[in-house]
C-alpha cells in the first residue's frame, strides 16, 4: 500500500508540473524502500554436524567439535551437543568453515556467456557515473553463480568495473538461484561506491581527448564532483524545501558516502596514489572501506592499519600492466601482519574462475607469507576470505564467522581446506543446503549445463 501511495503522489507531482524542469523534490528518505532487499532463505531444518574440524573465520581452530545450526542461524558449537530431534550429519575428519565472501566480483554484470551484449559492468561514457547501480545490470540466470557456489562461495560483493573515477553503486548478494536481483540482495547490507585510480580512467578518457588524461587530471576530477557532493548535501539538508536543489541521482550516492551510509571500495594499485586517496577522505571527511588489487599495500601497510582500511588483493596476479608491476609475494601476509597484526588484508577474485578457488588462492598467500618468515597459521589465513571480506562489505555482524546467532552461511569441506585436493561436500545459506556435491537434486542448475540445442536435431538419419 505504501509504494501505491508513493506512485500515486508521483503521478499527482508529474502531471501539475507543466514543464518537467520544475518537477518538485521527493524526499529522499522515501526513496529507501525501492530496490529493497525481497531475499528469504530457503526452507531448512535443526542439523548437528558431530566432530567436525571448524576453523571459525576469526582465527579460532577446533578439533572434534560439534555444530548445530536450527532457523537459519548458528545455534552453538562445541563437545557432545545434544543431537534430540535434529538432522545428524557424521563430519569426522572433515572440515567446516564459515562460507567464502568475495569482495570483489562483476559476476552477473560481466555474465557467462561472455558476448558483447551481456557487458553491462562499465558505464564508460563519463569519468563521473556515480548514478548507476550495478545491481540494475545484474542477469540472475548467469551460470557463474552455480560455479562459485561448488567452490563455498555463500556470498559476493558485484561492482562496477573500473573505467570511471566514480564507477557507481555495488551491492552484496546471497549466492542462491532467484528469478528476481531484489530476491538474492543480502538483506540490510549498505551499497558501496566503486572509484578506480591510475590507468583505467586516465586511459579511457584521455584517449577520447578529454579529462582526465593524467593522473592529477583524476585527482581534479575526484575532488571537483566531491566540492559539488558537499553543496548538495548541504542544500538536501535545507529545512525549506523550496531551496533544496534538484534530486540529482550520482549526488546522492555521493551525499550517501558523505553521510556515512555507503562504503568506499576503491580499485587503486600504487601505493603513492592510495596514499594520496587516503589524504582526499580527509579533506572532505569521508571513510574509505577497502583498497582493490592493491598491488603495492605492502609499501605503506603501516599506514593502511592506523586508518582502518582494509586491503583485497591477489595471491599472486600481477605484472599483466605497468602499475601491477612492483609486486611481492607476501603482499597480503605485510598487510595482514602490521601493525602488530591489526591490518585488514583479504584475498579477492575479480574473476569468475578465480572465485570458485579462492580457499586455494588463500593457502598460496599464506605460504609466501610463511616462506617470508610470518607465521601464519591455516585458521588465522581464513579471515582472508570470510570475516574480513564481510567486514569490509559491512555486513559482518551477519555472516563471515561461526559464532551463535550468525546466519548459517557454512562450507563442509571434504578435507581441509587449504589443500589442493579440498572439495566443498556441503553449502549452506541461512542453514539450508544450497549445494550438496553428492546430491544431485542439490546441484543449482541453468540452461547451459542443461544444453539449450538438442543433440538429435542435426543427428544424420
Amino acid at each position: 500500500m505504501k509504494n501505491i501511495l508513493h506512485l500515486s503522489a508521483l503521478l499527482l507531482l508529474i502531471t501539475s508540473c507543466s514543464d518537467m524542469g520544475t518537477l518538485p523534490n521527493l524526499d529522499l528518505e522515501d526513496q529507501k524502500d525501492y530496490f529493497a532487499s525481497t531475499y528469504t532463505p530457503m526452507e531448512s531444518e535443526p542439523t548437528l554436524f558431530k566432530s567436525a574440524n571448524i576453523y571459525d573465520g576469526l582465527g579460532g581452530e577446533f578439533i572434534g567439535y560439534d555444530l548445530l545450526v536450527a532457523d537459519g542461524k548458528i545455534i552453538e558449537f562445541g563437545q557432545a551437543l545434544s543431537n534430540s530431534g535434529v538432522k545428524v550429519i557424521d563430519a569426522s575428519g572433515q572440515w567446516i568453515t564459515p562460507g567464502i565472501f568475495d569482495i570483489h566480483s562483476h559476476m552477473g554484470v560481466y555474465s557467462a556467456p561472455g558476448v558483447s551484449t551481456s557487458s553491462d559492468g562499465n558505464e564508460a561514457t563519463s569519468p563521473v557515473t556515480a548514478e548507476v547501480w550495478a545491481e540494475h545490470s545484474v542477469w540472475t540466470q548467469d551460470p557463474q553463480f552455480a560455479l562459485a557456489l561448488k567452490g563455498g562461495v555463500t556470498s559476493f560483493h558485484v561492482l562496477p568495473g573500473s573505467a570511471n573515477l566514480f564507477g557507481g553503486r555495488g551491492a552484496t548478494f546471497k549466492n542462491i538461484s532467484q528469478n528476481t536481483i531484489q530476491a538474492m540482495k543480502f538483506p540490510d547490507a549498505p551499497h558501496s561506491l566503486k572509484m578506480a585510480c591510475g590507468e583505467n580512467p586516465k586511459r579511457v578518457y584521455g584517449n577520447r581527448r578529454q579529462s582526465p588524461s593524467t593522473r592529477m587530471g583524476n585527482m581534479a576530477g575526484y575532488r571537483s564532483a566531491w566540492i559539488d557532493a558537499v553543496e548538495y548535501r548541504d542544500g538536501m539538508n535545507e529545512r525549506d524545501a523550496d531551496q533544496r536543489p534538484t534530486r540529482d541521482l550520482a549526488m546522492d550516492t555521493l551525499k550517501g558516502v558523505l553521510d556515512g551510509e555507503i562504503l568506499i571500495q576503491n580499485h587503486c594499485y600504487r601505493a603513492e596514489e592510495m596514499a594520496m586517496m587516503i589524504e582526499m577522505s580527509k579533506e572532505f571527511n569521508y571513510q574509505v572501506t577497502t583498497f582493490h588489487h592493491a598491488v603495492e599495500a605492502y609499501k605503506i601497510a603501516d599506514l593502511l592499519a592506523d586508518e582502518g582500511i582494509c586491503a583485497a588483493m591477489w595471491a599472486d596476479w600481477w605484472g599483466f600492466k605497468h602499475e601491477a608491476y612492483d609486486m611481492v609475494p607476501a603482499n597480503i601476509a605485510i598487510i595482514d601482519q602490521a601493525r602488530n597484526g591489526t591490518g585488514c588484508a583479504i584475498v579477492h577474485s575479480d574473476d569468475a574462475v578465480g572465485i570458485q578457488h579462492l580457499n586455494q588462492e588463500a593457502a598460496k598467500a599464506m605460504a609466501a607469507g610463511n616462506r617470508a618468515g610470518y607465521s601464519i597459521s591455516k585458521a588465522h589465513a581464513m579471515k582472508w576470505i570470510t570475516s574480513n571480506p564481510a567486514k569490509a562489505a559491512g555486513v559482518l555482524e551477519h555472516t563471515g564467522s561461526i559464532e551463535a546467532g550468525k546466519d548459517a552461511d557454512i562450507v563442509l569441506w571434504t578435507h581441509n581446506p587449504f589443500s589442493v585436493y579440498a572439495r566443498a561436500q556441503q553449502v549452506l545459506i541461512d542453514g539450508a543446503v544450497a549445494y550438496d556435491m553428492n546430491d544431485p537434486k542439490k546441484q543449482p542448475i541453468t540452461d547451459f549445463d542443461l544444453g539449450i540445442i538438442n543433440p538429435q536435431i542435426n543427428r544424420v538419419q
